[in-house]
């Protein structure tokens, strides 16, 4: 997940076309600003700059993300307005909901750090991998995977290009042998996941822009998505998982990646609240 300080460095450096420019500013070190754009860049698997020795301009991918970034700073900053009190301690309950894995792989950090800054602030967080309706359920924030088209919400890019990926773990790998083609893949034992009864067995893939469906099955089913990531890195089958949910245990080489070639479907990050400001106001920020 995103780190607050990143994303400032990140909207700084595209204002000032320069890394030198926006570690100056906050007083840090070129190479630190380099690292914060190379963590983004990571996380969004995407190129936010362009760089040579001379310049620094930001790419397509980074052009089209740069306005969602500035718009969650300012979200952040004006909901963290909103429970600014007099004596300027930030106080309250923020009730926030996300996906069950990627609550605890990645934004456990991100509260961990937010406590930390803000200690008399409450956090209310809800794993869940249902849907929450941040209307009906008292919920202030939810992180949620998949387009929204809902109008009555306010929706915030997180990571639009997230996708997911087919990951093993090395351990079942060497036992099995790695797969050189989905059919050869799908003879093998996958980790079922299943929401609302329904059991996601047909896992959509595309090659070269064709797209393909994997029909999978599999002796373990599991309606928690962190159960089916723990399950994927003891060895126990393999897996179809959002890149944000496994990045990290792919980077530490816990999980691998099978035939990469293929591509995912597309499971975009939203940060969801409410649209009406007086809902915002009166219920996302308890004090």
């Amino acid at each position: 997940m995103f780190r607050l300080e990143d994303l400032t460095l990140f909207v700084r450096a595209a204002a000032l076309g320069s890394f030198s420019d926006a570690a100056r500013e906050v007083g840090q070190q070129p190479a630190q600003v380099s690292a914060a754009i190379k963590r983004l860049e990571t996380t969004l698997n995407i190129r936010l700059f362009a760089r040579s020795t001379r310049s620094l301009r930001l790419t397509p991918e980074g052009e089209t993300w740069l306005p969602y970034a500035t718009q969650m700073l300012d979200t952040l900053h004006a909901g963290l307005q909103k429970i600014q009190l007099p004596d300027d301690q930030i106080r309250g309950t923020l009730q926030i909901a996300v996906p069950s894995d990627l609550g605890r792989n990645l934004l456990l950090t991100v509260f961990r750090g937010f406590r930390q800054r803000y200690p008399e602030l409450r956090l209310r967080i809800l794993f869940s991998d249902h849907r929450t309706d941040v209307f009906k359920d008292p919920v202030d924030v939810a992180f949620r995977y998949g387009d929204n088209d809902d109008a009555s919400f306010i929706s915030l890019p997180v990571a639009a290009e997230n996708r997911r990926v087919l990951v093993a773990s090395p351990a079942w790998i060497a036992e099995h042998g790695e797969p050189q083609t989905l059919e050869e893949l799908a003879q093998r034992n996958a980790l079922l996941y299943v929401l609302r009864g329904r059991q996601f067995d047909r896992w959509p893939l595309s090659l070269a822009g064709e797209v393909q469906h994997l029909q999978v099955s599999g002796v373990i089913v599991s309606d928690d998505a962190e159960v089916i990531r723990r399950l994927a890195i003891a060895g126990e089958g393999f897996a179809y998982k959002s890149w944000l949910d496994v990045s990290d245990d792919i980077r530490a080489g816990r999980l691998q990646v099978l035939l990469p070639q293929y591509q995912g479907d597309r499971v975009p990050l939203n940060m969801i609240c409410p649209h009406r400001k007086q809902l915002f106001c009166r219920g996302a920020f308890a004090v």
